[in-house]
């Protein structure tokens, strides 16, 4: 698939941001997360009904092409730190420089993309390349995006915030209150993300003493002594309404009697990996399995969903025995997941929350020095990116982007996302070259899964 470049320009806000929001503060959390950006690609077929002519594909594609700019930028006065830089003090220096935006144009039909789609060419639609996601914090762009039309007239968007200022949360709120802003028709309920809430920094006090200096020195060790260096490939293990309903079935125990469908997924994936990585290394490796979890609804009462900032922290469960059953994973899952309970999100606000939140990262950093090796899970279920409308439908699949072929220092990662009907999950599964290999043989998984199926035959499935 060849891509190319048309022209990169910032879009900035269509209205200047006031003097007194020029700074914006990040929140405990957002502190101890790296400039990383994990790229939303969203693909939005024409539809031929559109059409009375092949000369209109130019036009439609140029209208939508300068919807998408106008109302990113009607977008930009309520989430202006989105258009500004990162400083190194813990902050977003809210200049609006604009958000960073390439126009790009790809030689042939979308189509020809979703039938077999290759995760390391999905990188050509991305404004941030898949070997370099992360980087220095200092002057980098809070958010950028790429917008790709294909012959065809279908277009593609590919959308990143850096992690160091918000969420999957967050970011699934910009992109449905510029889809919104696009459509020009906004519901109650779209009103509501379209004014995000950044008092995230009030809640969650910032900090910058010794104590806050060492616990994120102690993170970084944790988080950098479990990387592994190699070649990462990622494939989509692609389960549906069927096979989940029998992992369920199968995972349900006296002590877990309503296993959930992410519970189930992580068990499974889990438990497969864990056979590989033995495998691989002819003994038994105690792993360290991390879950990303939503702080918002867990707060009582729950935390607005519009919170922006990274209202998330990661719960730890490590696995030690060699053979583990499917209930026992997702029972030790949800044991460690239970414990960021209300009590929990309460405690990491206010003066005394560095303080609470270091029991969290010291008994991290236990678990990294027991264990050999690490998967995170992730899961964006919940953000409803198949509902982001710009006002000629919604997107017929959304992905995540490969690693180009480099040589990395990364962590194993799996990231949970909804089908197109939501009735299924595609876990996107990121691992060393070798370790991937075993891993698309394991017969206990692909009793359940399927590997890079067509998004073009998953909707005709439906």
């Amino acid at each position: 698939m060849e891509v190319e470049i048309i022209s990169r320009e910032s879009i900035k806000p269509s209205s200047p941001t006031p003097l007194d929001l020029k700074t914006h503060k990040l929140c405990l959390m957002d502190q101890f997360l790296s400039n990383a950006y994990a790229p939303r690609v969203l693909y939005y077929p024409l539809n031929q009904d559109d059409l009375s002519s092949a000369i209109d594909i130019d036009h439609i594609v140029s209208k939508r092409l300068q919807l998408l700019k106008q109302s990113l930028s009607e977008t930009l006065v309520h989430f202006y730190p989105l258009a500004g830089k990162l400083t190194n003090n813990f902050s977003v220096d809210c200049n609006d420089e604009g958000v960073y935006f390439v126009e790009a144009v790809a030689k042939s039909p979308l189509n020809e993309l979703l039938i077999q789609p290759d995760p390391n060419l999905i990188n050509k639609l991305c404004p941030v390349d898949g070997s370099q996601q992360s980087g220095q914090v200092a002057g980098a762009h809070v958010a950028m995006v790429q917008v790709t039309s294909f012959a065809c007239g279908g277009l593609v968007i590919c959308a990143c915030i850096s992690h160091t200022f918000g969420d999957g949360t967050s970011f699934s709120s910009f992109m449905k209150a510029w889809a919104a802003t696009a459509r020009k028709q906004t519901s109650e309920e779209e009103t509501i993300f379209i004014c995000p809430n950044y008092d995230a920094s009030s809640l969650f006090l910032p900090n910058e003493d010794d104590l806050f200096h060492q616990l994120r020195a102690v993170s970084n060790a944790s988080y950098t002594r479990l990387l592994e260096t190699g070649r990462f490939v990622k494939r989509r293990f692609v389960f549906d309404a069927k096979a989940i309903a029998e992992l369920k079935a199968k995972a349900k125990s006296s002590r877990v009697q309503n296993p959930t469908r992410i519970e189930v997924l992580s068990a499974i994936l889990s438990k497969s990996i864990m056979a590989v990585v033995n495998k691989k290394s002819g003994s038994h490796k105690p792993m360290l399995l991390s879950h990303a979890v939503n702080l918002r609804p867990r707060a009582r009462p729950p935390l607005s969903e519009y919170l922006i900032g990274n209202i998330v922290w990661y719960t730890n469960a490590l696995f030690t025995e060699e053979e583990v059953d499917l209930d026992g994973l997702v029972w030790q899952l949800r044991e460690a997941i239970s414990k960021f309970d209300g009590d929990f999100v309460k405690s990491l606000q206010g003066v005394g929350g560095l303080l609470k939140l270091s029991e969290a990262i010291k008994y991290e950093a236990e678990a990294c020095s027991d264990a050999k090796n690490r998967v995170i899970f992730s899961s964006w279920c919940t953000f409803g990116f198949y509902g982001i409308d710009f006002g000629w439908g919604k997107p017929i699949w959304v992905s995540c982007v490969g690693f180009g072929g480099s040589i990395l220092q990364f962590s194993p990662i799996i990231n949970l996302v909804d089908t197109r009907f939501g009735d299924g999950i595609e876990a996107w599964v990121s691992l060393l070259e070798e370790d991937m290999a075993l891993l698309e043989v394991d017969k206990n998984l692909l009793e359940f899964a399927t590997i890079d199926p067509s998004p073009l035959k998953l909707a005709k499935q439906q």
